[in-house]
């Protein structure tokens, strides 16, 4: 029986292969119907270039040697000029001129959609902290028996869901972020966060709630107060309950963050449209662009189930 079972996931797994082959044939029929003059191999410089800066001779003088990186120059009034350079022809005793090329450091260098990437990196974890600190306190508002801090959590959580996120940003960012003088990185990351945080407002107390009465009763009758009750007890089962609507969130917040170029934040949309209007190969770009989101919410849910993983072996 397991050996038939083997065999039909090994035929399922093939055809799933296949299926893969297809869709990349009629993706690649379809990109030649486009008059379109592909040019894929300028793609990695937009990521990682080869960065050659010349060096030239600040003064007429000799050469008196090169060695770890560092040209020694002879000037003609016996001063002793070093110049950090990786690269010369140049020998000891021969001659050079001022403002003459004596050779030419070099180094990889992140291109432009690297930066954006590691910008939108920045952001999104910037907000998603922030979130996370609103999302919680906001969710334990959303359950508390006050109804002063449970009518603001609600009205909190609806207002920022019933609008939009771009319409928010403008908000943050032109109207609050003047008030308190924010900069570009910090009202973006404020915005996203108050976004995402009324959602994760809603998955914390969906998440206690689930966790049945009778255990917040045992845990009052064996003496123990709210805090230690939601610390020990209603917390680490609600987290292992809503962890994987969290990584959804957090997904979400990231390709979100696409929306901050609206106010010039130059993460990895914005970086992709500059690329774009100076290169003019868009769909190089933006397919790039697309891949590079990929890597990073397909790297973040391979994380969220090792976590989840890990969790349930501690159970």
């Amino acid at each position: 029986m397991r050996k038939q079972n083997k065999g039909k996931k090994l035929l399922w797994n093939i055809a799933f292969v296949f299926v893969l082959i297809g869709l990349g044939f009629f993706i690649y029929r379809a990109s030649l119907r486009i008059n379109y003059s592909w040019n894929w191999r300028a793609v990695p410089s937009y990521i990682v270039y080869h960065s050659i800066k010349k060096i030239d001779s600040p003064v007429n003088g000799v050469v008196l040697g090169h060695s770890k990186d560092t040209l020694t120059i002879k000037s003609l009034n016996d001063k002793i000029i070093k110049l950090k350079v990786e690269h010369t022809k140049l020998k000891k005793g021969d001659k050079v001129g001022k403002n003459e090329s004596v050779g030419f450091d070099s180094h990889y260098q992140a291109g432009p959609l690297l930066m954006g990437l590691i910008m939108t990196l920045k952001i999104s974890l910037a907000s998603i902290i922030m979130a996370l600190i609103i999302g919680f306190i906001t969710g334990l508002m959303r359950i508390s028996n006050n109804p002063l801090l449970k009518n603001l959590a609600v009205t909190y959580i609806e207002l920022i869901r019933g609008t939009p996120l771009l319409v928010q940003i403008f908000i943050v960012y032109f109207f609050i972020g003047t008030i308190f003088n924010m900069t570009r990185f910090i009202a973006g990351a404020f915005a996203l966060a108050v976004f995402e945080g009324a959602y994760i407002a809603e998955i914390i107390r969906a998440g206690i709630q689930s966790i049945a009465k009778g255990q917040t009763e045992a845990s009052l009758a064996l003496g123990m107060n709210y805090f230690q009750i939601m610390r020990y007890i209603i917390m680490p089962q609600a987290i292992k309950r809503v962890l994987p609507a969290l990584a959804g969130q957090f997904i979400s917040l990231i390709k979100d963050s696409s929306l901050l170029s609206i106010i010039s934040i130059t993460e990895l949309t914005k970086a992709g449209r500059e690329v774009v209007s100076s290169t003019f190969s868009p769909f190089e770009v933006w397919f790039t662009v697309a891949a590079l989101y990929f890597i990073l919410t397909y790297t973040l849910s391979l994380l969220d189930g090792y976590i989840e993983r890990r969790l349930a072996q501690d159970e």
